[in-house]
């Protein structure tokens, strides 16, 4: 680990003192608290300045291979404890805060999460940068800079409601907009074709302008001075307001441009149940691949005059099939304005562009419309139709008179352009995310691209960072782990395995429950303040939080609760050891059966916590606008993990690893990095039921999977569901929940019923439950597995995963950074 630097408390007050009065006209005493946060801010930003522009210098200097790690979101959280924490500054800045009479905890909540992401994918991404950072590589993220990003959550009558989610509304202290790097972005009109000097030349003409305003914000490594910088994009109009026209009275024409260019911006995903919404979604992805390309080609060619070797310097990783229209625009700016033959440009491309696969849903996979595609990209599409034609004659060449495979692997094939195939074609390596995922990609979803290019399939499964997740989030913890093993785990997580000679220490044990404790009361706190109900700390915290969708079963889960419920009711003298159910997810704006999944667990909720007949033994609480912020304090207080989805559904799962890191037992499914999860902390501590993926890809191909069997021989089933039509947790409009119903019986989608096999794996989750209740009993026995999580989470760390990628993808260069000191 490199030299902590020093830290100068009377500077750092003084800045803090400077920069109220400069920014905001007062002294220290009359700021009000989001003041004196920015005045933080700006403080951090100075302290982090110096080694952002050493690591800038470095850069040119030494010339290394540098990574562009493109993703429609980063999930970043809030910046200022995890600045602090990195730049090794944290204790510090807290003590100098409080001479001044100020709590860095109070000044912490003042900041909101960057809105720049939704779940799994986008605090990935983050997570990455933050190893890339610590591990000392050059990387840029490369994303949107969303004025909104997705929706702040309000739940109102139980009902999801979205509203706009105004994270920027007091500015961001840590950005640095950089207009002097503004690109210049295309979209629509046609393509001409010149001939010169025996050449085809193509010009697009009749396009509409967008400028892409480059924001950077700096990714703090570890410890070590290295800044990377996460790109995120903003748009603006080429000409911002046409004053002829406004003078004309054509008062929405003067302004078209600007319109065009905040819509860019304005949302993460839009809802695209509609053409305008799908066309909006593909314009943010050119949007900001077309500004990274152009950016990523600029930076090279100030240091180098062969374009043919860009790949040598440059790596573009696509965070899914969101960014792969890199791959044609990358080929469009070689051939029309580099001038390169195709087969130079595609072998640049080829060399330069990875995608990681983030699932095995089909649906998931991006597919455009042909006709929006050309009409929006007209000579990206031009492109694309070339790296299909070439691409079909490879297949043919391969499998002659198979049209078949034809069928299955071409780009563009069912007056669609499918994205996925563009990646797989053109990429130099396809990685999945968890050992699982890529088996079932290898086998299954991607097979007939694995058997014609088995050489660039590998996996590299997931993982999250200790430094936010542990140190940050849960500092009680992170103590008591320092204090027992050392601090080497913060940049080597499999360190913490050293605990493991204190697993059965009965005074570690204690310790260990009691950190568990603090954590409840603080998050019951926050539960009280937010929801308005008294949770007993005491109770099993049983725990789900991730994006709200069908294969992740929130639905069953909710449903074993009435189960639990109506047990309750019938035997009210049953010995029950108390449990707090909490949910937390967002449903995406479009998606009417996961808002009424929402509707339903908010609905139990109301009946279950006002039912003085169960005595407060059951409780149910739904936390609104689940996000990074409080999902530290929520993983810190979990007793159980629910990682419950349809095996074989979930790539990897990356919640998992956080609960585990803080000492939650999973409850879970042998799906996604659940199945490595118990190869390293053993069956017995964990609690896995369900069917296997083997299993459940088995009956989905063959048929035969009857839920109505299961509903009219399983009487608490029965009971459970016809709860969801007879109004007992909807008296006003009994029919509220037939759709949830419906979809577990008639039919859930895919032309079945229950297409996620709730019905088929509830009994073995309830059994999977009683074991969790019996073990919960056993205090000493239950502590010994919560170690043991902990104890075994060195593996699931993001610096093993960017290790991987570095060595066996990107083969970057390490960079090191010296600071002069002050």
């Amino acid at each position: 680990m490199a030299k902590k630097r020093t830290f100068n408390k009377e500077f750092f007050i003084r800045s803090v003192k400077y920069n109220v009065r400069t920014l905001f006209r007062r002294e220290i005493e009359e700021a009000s608290e989001q003041q004196i946060f920015q005045a933080v801010g700006y403080a951090v930003k100075d302290a982090i300045m110096d080694a952002w522009i050493a690591t800038q210098k470095e850069l040119k200097k030494s010339d290394p291979k540098i990574v562009y790690y493109m993703s429609m979101e980063f999930l970043m959280g809030r910046a200022l404890g995890n600045n602090l924490i990195n730049l090794t500054f944290y204790d510090e800045v807290k003590e100098a805060l409080a001479e001044i009479g100020l709590d860095l905890d109070v000044i912490e909540d003042q900041e909101p999460d960057a809105a720049l992401g939704n779940g799994g994918l986008g605090r990935l991404a983050a997570c990455f940068l933050d190893s890339l950072a610590t591990l000392g590589y050059a990387a840029y993220g490369c994303g949107i800079r969303y004025r909104y990003g997705m929706f702040k959550q309000q739940i109102v009558d139980g009902y999801q409601v979205e509203v706009p989610d105004m994270w920027l509304k007091n500015g961001n202290p840590f950005e640095l907009r950089r207009p002097e790097y503004a690109k210049t972005v295309k979209f629509g009109g046609y393509v001409r074709v010149e001939n010169r000097n025996g050449k085809n030349h193509f010009i697009q003409e009749g396009y509409q302008t967008v400028l892409a305003i480059p924001v950077d914000l700096p990714i703090v490594g570890y410890g070590n001075n290295v800044i990377d910088t996460l790109r995120i994009w903003d748009a603006e109009a080429v000409n911002s307001f046409q004053l002829d026209r406004f003078d004309k009275g054509e008062y929405e024409k003067a302004v078209e441009q600007e319109n065009l260019a905040r819509n860019l911006v304005e949302v993460l995903y839009p809802n695209d149940n509609h053409m305008a919404g799908k066309e909006l979604r593909l314009k943010q992805q050119y949007f900001f691949v077309s500004a990274s390309v152009q950016a990523a080609i600029e930076r090279y060619k100030k240091a180098h005059s062969d374009i043919r070797k860009f790949y040598e310097k440059a790596t573009f990783q696509l965070n899914d099939t969101h960014p792969t229209v890199a791959v044609a625009e990358l080929m469009r700016i070689l051939i029309d304005e580099e001038g390169l033959e195709w087969d130079e440009a595609w072998e640049v491309t080829t060399k330069t562009c990875a995608y990681t696969n983030h699932t095995i849903m089909a649906e998931a996979l991006e597919k455009w419309p042909i006709e929006l595609f050309s009409r929006l990209l007209p000579r990206v599409y031009q492109i694309v139709e070339e790296i299909n034609r070439r691409f079909v004659a490879k297949i043919q060449e391969k499998y002659p008179n198979n049209y078949e495979k034809v069928k299955k692997m071409a780009i563009i094939m069912d007056g669609q352009v499918k994205m996925a195939h563009l990646a797989i074609a053109a990429g130099y390596s396809v990685n999945g995310v968890a050992q699982l995922h890529t088996e079932i990609l290898k086998h299954q979803e991607l097979k007939d691209f694995y058997e014609m290019m088995p050489e660039k399939f590998n996996n590299k499964t997931n993982g999250i960072t200790q430094r936010r997740f542990l140190l940050h989030g849960n500092p009680l913890l992170a103590k008591w782990v320092t204090d027992h093993v050392g601090d080497e785990w913060i940049t080597d997580l499999p360190k913490i395995s050293k605990l493991k000679l204190y697993v059965d220490d009965e005074k570690a044990q204690h310790e260990f429950m009691n950190i568990k404790y603090q954590n409840k009361l603080r998050l019951a706190k926050y539960i009280k303040e937010h929801n308005g109900v008294d949770v007993d700390p005491r109770s099993i915290f049983d725990v789900q939080v991730k994006r709200l969708h069908e294969y992740k079963r929130q639905l069953m889960n909710i449903l074993h609760v009435m189960y639990l419920y109506n047990k309750l009711k019938e035997h009210p003298e049953m010995d029950f050891y108390p449990r707090t159910f909490i949910f937390g997810a967002k449903a995406a704006a479009g998606y009417q059966r996961a808002k009424l999944t929402i509707k339903l667990i908010n609905s139990v909720a109301d009946v279950v916590n006002n039912d003085p007949a169960i005595k407060g033994r059951l409780k149910v609480v739904f936390i609104e606008d689940y996000r990074v912020s409080n999902a530290e304090w929520i993983f810190a207080a979990a007793d159980v993990s629910e990682q419950i989805s349809t095996a074989s559904k979930e790539a990897s799962g990356t919640g998992n690893m956080k609960f585990m890191l803080n000492g939650a037992v999973t409850l879970g499914t042998m799906d996604g990095a659940n199945v490595e999860i118990v190869e390293e902390v053993g069956e017995e501590n964990a609690f896995i039921f369900g069917m296997s993926s083997d299993e459940v890809i088995a009956l989905e191909k063959q048929g035969g999977y009857d839920p109505s069997q299961l509903f009219n021989t399983d009487q608490d089933i029965r009971h459970v569901l016809m709860q969801l039509i007879n109004g007992e947790f909807s008296p006003q409009n009994p029919e509220l929940f037939r759709e949830l119903y419906n979809s577990l019986l008639i039919d859930g989608g895919y032309n079945r019923p229950d297409p996620y096999f709730i019905l088929k794996d509830f009994r073995s989750y309830a059994e999977a439950q009683e074991r969790v209740e019996a073990a919960y009993r056993d205090t000493s026995g239950w502590a010994k597995k919560a170690m043991i999580n902990v104890a075994c989470s060195g593996k699931f760390t993001s610096d093993r995963t960017i290790k991987e990628y570095v060595d066996e993808i990107w083969k970057l260069d390490k960079v090191t950074v010296k600071l002069e000191e002050n």
